[in-house]
C-alpha cells in the first residue's frame, strides 16, 4: 500500500473510532461529521457508511440514513445485512410492522404511537449494525415494541398484559424490551418516541434552567 494511501486509511480509521465514541456519547452532530470525514478519506470501507447511517438514524434523519445504507450496500451487496436493509426501500411492511399496526390499532392506540413503534423498529435494525437480527417469532418483537412505546408514553400497562395480548411469553417481551432500551439508549418520555402534546421532560428542563438562573443570581448578590 502506498505511503500516502496508508496515511489516509489510518486517518480514516482514527476518525471512525472517534465517531463511534461520539455516537455512544450522544454527540451526534460530531459523530456524523467524523464518519463523513472518514468516508472522504477512505470511501471503500463499508463500515464507515454503516456507522454514518446509524448516527443519522439516531438523530432522526432517516432520508440521509437510507442514502448512507445504499452506499454501504453498494460496497457489500451480499449477505444478511444487505438483505435486512433492502427491506427499507420497499413499500411492503414486514411481519413485525404488520402485527404492530394490526394489534395496536385494535387496542385503540393512535396512529402517532403506531408510527413511533414502527420508527423504533427501523432505528433498531440500523442501530445494531453488524449484530445478527433474530426474528424467530415476529409477535414477540411486536409485543416488545408496543410495550416499550407505551411505557415511554406513560401508559399503565404490564409486560404480562402485553404478552397475553400478543400470545407470547412474558420473558420474550422482557428480553426484547431490554435489548431495545440498551441498543437505542431509551429513557422515560424519550423525545424520539413520545407523542403526547406535553412531554414531562420539558418541565424538568425548565426546572433545571430556573434553578441555574436562581443560583447565578444568588452568587451575584
Amino acid at each position: 500500500m502506498p505511503k500516502e494511501r496508508r496515511s489516509k486509511a489510518e486517518q480514516a480509521a482514527a476518525l471512525n473510532e472517534a465517531g463511534l465514541r461520539q455516537y455512544h456519547g450522544w454527540h451526534l452532530e460530531d459523530a456524523i461529521k467524523s464518519f463523513q470525514r472518514a468516508i472522504a478519506l477512505d470511501p471503500e470501507q463499508p463500515d464507515y457508511h454503516l456507522n454514518l447511517a446509524r448516527a443519522l438514524a439516531r438523530s432522526g434523519d432517516f432520508d440521509r440514513a437510507l442514502h448512507a445504507l445504499a452506499d454501504f450496500m453498494a460496497l457489500e451487496p451480499e449477505g444478511e445485512l444487505a438483505e435486512r436493509f433492502q427491506a427499507f426501500y420497499g413499500s411492503a411492511m414486514d411481519e413485525v410492522e404488520r402485527l404492530l399496526t394490526e394489534k395496536m390499532r385494535e387496542a385503540g392506540m393512535g396512529l402517532e404511537e403506531v408510527g413511533a413503534a414502527i420508527q423504533m423498529w427501523l432505528e433498531y435494525r440500523i442501530a445494531i449494525g453488524r449484530r445478527p437480527l433474530r426474528v424467530r417469532k415476529p409477535a414477540s418483537w411486536a409485543a416488545a415494541l408496543d410495550y416499550t412505546v407505551r411505557k415511554i408514553n406513560v401508559h399503565n400497562i404490564t409486560r404480562a398484559a402485553i404478552a397475553r395480548y400478543y400470545g407470547v411469553s412474558e420473558q420474550s417481551v422482557g428480553d426484547h424490551h431490554k435489548d431495545l432500551v440498551k441498543t437505542l439508549d431509551l429513557m422515560p418520555c424519550d423525545y424520539r418516541y413520545f407523542v403526547g402534546p406535553e412531554n414531562p421532560l420539558d418541565k424538568l428542563v425548565e426546572a433545571a434552567e430556573m434553578l441555574e438562573e436562581l443560583e447565578r443570581k444568588f452568587q451575584e448578590s
